[in-house]
């Protein structure tokens, strides 16, 4: 492979004719080194950014430039973790809101999304392409009227756009070149912010001048580390050294005070010699508070608190119980909207939307301590006399317990002040 094939990206597609999903494949696109690959040349963008930036201009290159910056990953990785380790649940509406297990939607988004990976591995990939493009696009199998499979798109090779008809179609160019045109029930889009409800804009684009202000700061880092003087002191003669003097002092701090094991020594020192101590400056401590402040910045752009980014914090103890709660409902809760949104979008006909409930269970980053827990369950039991409001296999599934089968523990009712009765019917599940 040559230089030039670093640079090389997927070729636009023609405008017509665009053949649609049902219709017979297209003549294969003309020849091309490699197919569905094109270069400008050396006016080519992608060469341009790799000249300017030292990283290739193509999709690889650039998500490993922006995540090279350590507040930038431990933001995306945390957001697409969490979203990826939390289950997403269909839920059937109702006085008996259960899981619908038997719609083909909740095995694919909460058990097995497509033959290779994992619903972690596939909701944090989405969320990850998400934070870095804006867009995350993963084609959707149909068979029977019934959805199969989810395969995650390459990035680049998917474009939204609403025909006149105010529908919307997903223009897809496979690999071997060819474009279709798919409908919005074959996409599953996960999409950001967005100025026109198609196209998401990128995150990662939108905090660019942020990302290189941290890019700046760790270079002056890097800089300081490599050619700084780093020396700990000097050691200052009124007079200069005899060359025998010289070699015995240098001998002396190799020997005597070089190492871990003499941190913290001082020497004795010959001929009027005068030791000085060298201190960190008030540059030194700057320098720290603005790499400090490009975290803050990158951090502000994902909505990730300061402690969750591993930064020496105050709010550690008992502030971070609220910091927990804060990141939940404003960092994770739009996007747990986002993807419950999407998943109803494509799996849910008009009919099925009041039947139907995709929901994020985020109840697991929210229990607080056990103490907290118990006391949340003894009022939801009717602690206190007030009225109840889960039954104790409720209570249960909360805390990962297998249910009772005590018919009464089906019953909303408070287990310490109502007696049990042997002929209460038990609830409807």
């Amino acid at each position: 492979m040559s230089l030039f094939d670093i640079f090389r990206r997927p070729a636009a597609p023609e405008a017509s004719p665009v053949p649609e999903a049902s219709s017979t494949p297209a003549p294969a696109p003309r020849a091309q080194a490699p197919v569905g690959q094109t270069f400008d040349g050396l006016t080519d963008r992608a060469l341009l950014e790799y000249i300017r930036t030292g990283e290739p201009g193509g999709t690889g290159g650039r998500h490993l430039h922006s995540l090279r910056n350590m507040a930038a990953l431990r933001c995306v990785s945390l957001l697409s973790q969490m979203v990826g380790m939390l289950p997403v649940n269909l839920l059937e509406n109702g006085p008996d809101k259960k899981y619908a297990e038997d719609h083909p939607a909740y095995r694919l988004l909460k058990l097995k999304p497509n033959s290779w990976q994992t619903p972690f591995e596939f909701k944090s990939t989405m969320q990850m392409v998400c934070l870095e493009e804006g867009n995350a696009y993963a084609r959707v199998i149909w068979s029977a009227g019934r959805p199969i499979g989810m395969i995650p798109l390459a990035i680049g090779s998917t474009v939204p756009r609403l025909t006149s008809q105010w529908e919307m179609v997903y223009d897809y160019t496979r690999p071997d070149g060819q474009l279709v045109t798919l409908p919005a029930n074959e996409v599953f889009h996960l999409k950001d912010l967005s100025v026109d409800g198609v196209l998401g804009m990128s995150r990662m684009r939108l905090a660019k001048d942020a990302l290189a202000l941290a890019r700046q700061a760790e270079a002056a880092a890097d800089r300081l580390l490599r050619t700084g003087v780093m020396a700990g002191g000097a050691i200052e003669s009124p007079n200069a050294l005899s060359e025998q003097a010289y070699s015995r002092m240098k001998a002396s701090l190799e020997s005597d005070y070089a190492g871990a094991e003499n941190n913290g020594k001082w020497m004795l020192i010959e001929e009027g010699a005068k030791a000085n101590q060298f201190g960190s400056t008030a540059r030194d401590g700057q320098h720290i508070e603005n790499r400090n402040a490009q975290i803050e910045e990158v951090a502000r752009a994902f909505g990730i608190p300061r402690p969750l980014l591993m930064m020496d914090d105050t709010s550690w103890g008992s502030g971070i119980k609220e910091l927990n709660k804060f990141f939940v409902s404003y960092g994770l809760g739009p996007w747990f909207t986002s993807w419950e949104q999407a998943a109803a979008r494509v799996f849910l006909p008009g009919k099925d939307l009041d039947k139907y409930t995709f929901k994020f269970n985020a109840n697991a980053l929210l229990r607080g301590t056990p103490e907290e827990q118990a006391d949340y369950i003894a009022k939801s039991l009717g602690a206190g006399g007030q009225a109840p409001w889960q039954t104790q296999n409720e209570a249960r599934e909360t805390l990962d317990l297998p249910r009772s089968n005590d018919p009464n523990a089906d019953l909303l009712r408070n287990p310490m002040t109502q007696p049990r009765t042997g002929d209460e019917p038990p609830a409807a599940a």
